[in-house]
Order: C-alpha cells, then structure tokens, then sequence
C-alpha cells in the first residue's frame, strides 16, 4: 500500500484542508492519507480552539485516513523545528510522498531554493546570524539571508519565501533533505484565502484565522458554515453544546497571568524560548494588564514578533523549559489518535518496518515527550474548563485511537 503525509492543524479543518488531502491522494496515486497533526496547542503559539480528538474526527470525516499527533516540543517550535518534527513522522510511517500547500505552487522553485541554500551554506548562515544581531526577527533574518544569496545568481526560478505556506513547505523539504529522506515532495497551489486573513468573502474557502475571528466576533457558527465541511459543522455544535467555549487566549489569560505572577522573573527565564530579559517585560506587564490583547501589546516589541511571544506564554502555561527540550531533539515515537478502516490495513501491513515505536495507549509506553503531550492536554482541557466540572482532564488515558470510516449514522460517537 502507497501512503502519502501530509502536515496539518485543523484549527477548525476547513473546505480547503479538504481540498489539499483530496488533492495529495490524487497526484500522488496514494492509497492511503497520512496526517501528521499538532495537538491542543499549535505552531504559532496558541491553544486550539478545539482538542486534538474532536479535530482529529473531522480529520477522518474528510479524506484522510490515519492521524498522528505532532508532539508538543514541534508542534509549539517555529518553522524550522515545526517541519522537523512533522517530516521525521512522516518519514518514519513509510510515507513515499509528502504534499503541501503553497503559494507556488509548483515543486521546481523548491528545489532550486533548496539547491541555492545548501551551495551557499556559509554565507547564509553568517547573514542569518548578523540579520537578527541587528535586531531582526528570525523570519525576517531567514528571509534577508535568502534573497543576499539570490543576488548576481541565473536567472532559475526560486520559491518566494515572504509567502507563509512557501516558508512551512521550503522548511519541510529542508528538512526531508537533512534526515535523507526518500520521500518524494509535491506541493499543489493553495486556493482562496490566504493563510494569514482574517476576514470572510463570498469564497467558499476560507482561512481558519478568519473562521475563528468570525465566531469570535459574533458567537455563532452560522456564520462560518460555508466554508466548512458538514462534519465539522456538526463537531463544531457538539462541541459548543457540550462545552462553555472554545480554546483561544483571551479565556486562557486569567491561568496564565496566575502562572506568570506566581513565578516571577526568576522562574520565567528558565523556560524555553525565553531570553533577553523579556521576563521582566512579560512579568510588569502581567502586573497590570487585564486582558489578554492589552497584555500584548505591551510586551510585543520590533524583536520580538506576536509568534514568537505566544509560543514563549505557551511554554510558561505549560512550564516546559529549555532543559526539557533539550531531551526531546528528536520524535521518538508515532502516536495514533484516529484512523478509517484503510488505515488500519496499512498500520497491519507495515508497523512491522516503523523505525519507531506505535503507540495506541499512553500507559504502555514512557517518553519525556510523551509526558509533555499529556501534561499540555491536561492544562490544555484545566483551563478551557476553567477549573469547573467542564474541564475534562485525563483523556489521554482514557481515548483509544478513534476508528471511523463511512461516516453513517456513528460518524461522530
């Protein structure tokens, strides 16, 4: 059986996530759809705005055919990391393709960026270096260096990395590259919205940024249900029947700003991806701010972008700190969270040749990652509920792999 991968948040899952599995099974004569997916907290630092088990559902309701959680320590990394992670799964699942989405669309770019970089090894890592010592955030380093090294080079066309679906896929292919991977990548264009917009149109694909502003700002689904597919639409309301909200930092702020009182400046900066002293600045700054947004816009600075502060609150939320990363370099594990029928043939047929170990019970295995993943569900779950019956903690030992397949009348028990 053929399996092609591919790197997802559904946060929610949307008509164009549909599209991209839809489109990675097709030009890759894939048998079977692998997702690598983030849990409860996500690559730009955020909590997601439902549980990795509900968007694991819509995962399966709409094309693809096995899920795989990301674990914390990439899915919550920036891009390099992030891939990384992501890519080191896919690999390991026997994935002979990995697709992504991009605004390219088209995998010749790619590869000539990829070539361009790695010729220039030196001289773009000495212009990452001195970009951000000038203050740059690393991004912006990253995509200064690129276009130092495209100057006085042929005329090959070469990804345009300020776009960030080109930025995510150039990282995956990176790191496919590092690990030797055979995997053979494909990328399709991205269709309507673009990643980052936050507003809807007459499009019947939408962002998942603008999808959550939408409900955000008028507290009801109707307005979002055009761009989603019908399962998710029914997720969606069981979820908000069952539950007083979905995830986002606004209603996590009242734990954070607890945690963050609580430690102090002395405890913060031993968390990963705090440094320079920004402690101090998140610490006043929790002092005497009462919401989440006028917390951040006192502590976002030029250096500093939104991302990279979020992810840094995330860490504090969670307490993972840079000792704790440095234990987790690499995945050491597949983590299923779902899977249809076809999955489960392919997991049959060829689990026996994983690299590493299948794991369908957190209680059967021990990992310091996996002892993060379940750590940032149980705070993920704490405090979406806050701290009231609602929270349903626990449920990493409690879920086994969800099976679905034809999506009838128990698509959704």
């Amino acid at each position: 059986m053929k399996a092609t991968g591919i790197v997802v948040e559904y946060n929610p899952l949307h008509n164009g996530h549909v599209y991209h599995a839809q489109q990675a099974r097709k030009v890759t004569g894939a048998d079977v759809v692998i997702a690598v997916m983030s849990g409860n907290f996500l690559q730009r630092g955020e909590p997601a705005f439902v549980d990795k088990w509900t968007r694991t559902k819509m995962a399966l309701a709409s094309g693809v055919d096995i899920v795989f959680e990301l674990p914390y320590r990439f899915a919550t990394g920036n891009a390099p990391v992030f891939a990384q992670g992501a890519v080191g799964l896919l690999d390991a699942a026997g994935c002979s393709a990995f697709c992504f989405g991009s605004e390219d669309g088209d995998i010749a770019p790619f590869h000539n960026s990829l070539q361009l970089i790695d010729h220039h090894a030196a001289d773009y890592d000495a212009a990452v270096k001195q970009a951000v010592a000038e203050g740059l955030s690393y991004p912006m380093a990253l995509n200064k260096a690129y276009k130092s090294i495209l100057t006085g080079q042929a005329a090959v066309p070469v990804a345009d990395l300020s776009m960030p679906n080109n930025i995510l896929g150039f990282h995956y292919m990176e790191a496919a590259h590092s690990i030797g991977s055979s995997m053979d990548a494909v990328t399709i264009k991205r269709m309507g919205a673009g990643y980052h917009d936050e507003t809807l149109d007459n499009q019947k694909i939408a962002s998942a940024t603008g999808i959550r502003k939408s409900y955000f700002g008028s507290a009801t689904l109707d307005e979002v249900s055009a761009f989603i597919p019908e399962a998710t639409r029914i997720l969606l309301l069981e979820w908000q029947s069952e539950r007083t909200r979905f995830g986002n930092w606004e209603s996590f702020y009242p734990f954070l700003r607890f945690v963050i009182l609580r430690d102090g400046p002395s405890r913060l900066c031993d968390i990963a991806d705090v440094s320079e002293g920004i402690e101090n600045r998140i610490f006043r700054a929790a002092q005497s701010q009462p919401s989440f947004q006028s917390f951040m816009d006192e502590v976002k600075s030029k250096r500093y972008t939104w991302t990279r502060i979020q992810r840094m609150l995330t860490h504090i939320l969670t307490g993972f700190t840079k000792i704790m990363r440095t234990t987790m370099e690499k995945p050491a594990y597949l983590r299923l969270l779902g899977m249809t029928n076809k999955g489960r043939s392919y997991l049959s047929y060829k689990k026996k040749e994983f690299p590493l170990p299948l794991i369908s019970k957190v209680a059967s295995f021990s990992d310091p990652s996996l002892d993060m993943d379940v750590t940032a569900s149980d705070i993920y779950a704490l405090t979406l509920g806050a701290g009231t019956g609602d929270s349903k903690t626990g449920l990493d030992y409690l879920h086994s792999p969800i099976m679905e397949d034809h999506f009838g009348s128990n698509a959704f028990k």
